[in-house]
């Protein structure tokens, strides 16, 4: 009789255990992915629900202290949509990942000039008509600002002076916009008939303001230190996945508003919006992005998302010369921005 001694594992055993391990190493490497997953996805959608109150808010303050519905339009809008791109770029400055302003900027541009103008051009019942004297306003500013950019980046830097640059064209673009392009188009998202006539300061909505810039900025940091853990773990520069996941997570409440516009027959406040956000993109984030540090362009986003961009925007001017926009263009602005995503995917 002999005692101390282990009866061999059999061959089922063993394979047993080594998937068990298989399993627990798996689990443990997945596991923090879809934690920082899910840290992106919800800081994205407190960012965009906290910017979408914010605007509104303002909107009706601007309201109350006499601003024409244009001008508040303008200046509020306009902005508010591009909160999102402006705070997540101005704190990834801060963080030291300069990279995912360049990123962000300009896929969010493509989301927008190629993935929402698509689909509102498709889902408009009838076709997209820029009459509007904003919107050709918007047009030309469109291309200045995509020089203005291209130049400022054309060394893959974007220094603190190339961004006042940036930024004084951002103020000449809305000062030549409240001169020339007043209008009786409606460009309020989200007041009643009543609240644009009423004149007294609702203090309520001071509060909510104070409120959204404080999550508009939690949203923001916890967006961006999310997408900083994503990018490292998935071996992918952050500027990558800022120029896919995040501009169009930042983009869709536009895609959404945007194609219920057009189905609601105000295709041309869609398609002003649009433009202006990439204009405020183009000159204001980038421009604001620098003024608080050094912004670095990594050469894959000089290579493909910036030319890429110029070219849609000079594409979309040129189709927009008889002043409207049909589905067939519409379709082209889609199948570019598949074409684009699908080369952005090469360089993962």
């Amino acid at each position: 009789m002999t005692f101390g001694t282990n009866s061999p594992l059999s061959a089922k055993e063993v394979a047993r255990d080594r998937h068990g391990a298989r399993t627990a190493r798996f689990y443990d490497e997945i596991r923090p992915l879809i934690l920082d997953l899910a840290v992106f996805l919800v800081s994205l959608a407190v960012l965009l629900t906290a910017a979408r109150w914010f605007t509104v808010a303002a909107e009706r303050i601007g309201l109350a202290l006499g601003m024409s519905p244009f001008a508040t339009g303008v200046l509020i809008v306009s902005a508010g949509t591009s909160l999102p791109e402006l705070v997540s770029s101005v704190i990834a400055v801060s963080r030291g990942t300069s990279e995912i302003v360049v990123g962000n900027v300009l896929g969010a541009n493509l989301s927008n000039l190629l993935l929402v103008m698509g689909v509102v051009a498709v889902t408009a019942p009838r076709q997209v008509r820029l009459g509007e004297q904003y919107i050709l306003i918007d047009l030309h500013f469109l291309l200045g600002a995509v020089f203005l950019l291209a130049l400022a980046l054309r060394d893959g830097v974007l220094t603190r002076v190339e961004g006042a640059f940036l930024v004084a064209g951002y103020v000449a673009y809305v000062a030549y916009l409240l001169k020339e392009g007043r209008t009786q188009t409606d460009l309020l998202v989200g007041v009643t008939a009543g609240e644009r006539r009423a004149r007294r300061l609702p203090r309520g909505q001071l509060a909510v303001v104070g409120a959204t810039a404080f999550l508009i900025y939690v949203g923001a940091r916890f967006t961006v230190s999310s997408l900083e853990a994503l990018a490292g773990r998935l071996g992918v520069a952050p500027a990558i996945i800022a120029v896919t996941i995040l501009s169009l997570g930042t983009t869709l409440p536009e895609l959404v508003v945007s194609a219920v516009a057009a189905r609601a027959g105000k295709a041309d406040v869609a398609v002003g919006n649009i433009l202006g956000s990439c204009v405020f993109n183009s000159l204001a984030v980038a421009g604001v992005a620098s003024l608080v540090g050094r912004v670095e362009a990594p050469e894959e986003m000089l290579k493909l998302p910036l030319p890429v961009f110029g070219a849609g925007a000079l594409l979309f001017y040129l189709l927009t010369l008889d002043k409207r926009v049909s589905r067939w263009e519409g379709l082209v602005f889609l199948l570019l921005y598949g074409l684009f995503i699908m080369e952005i995917a090469r360089l993962v």
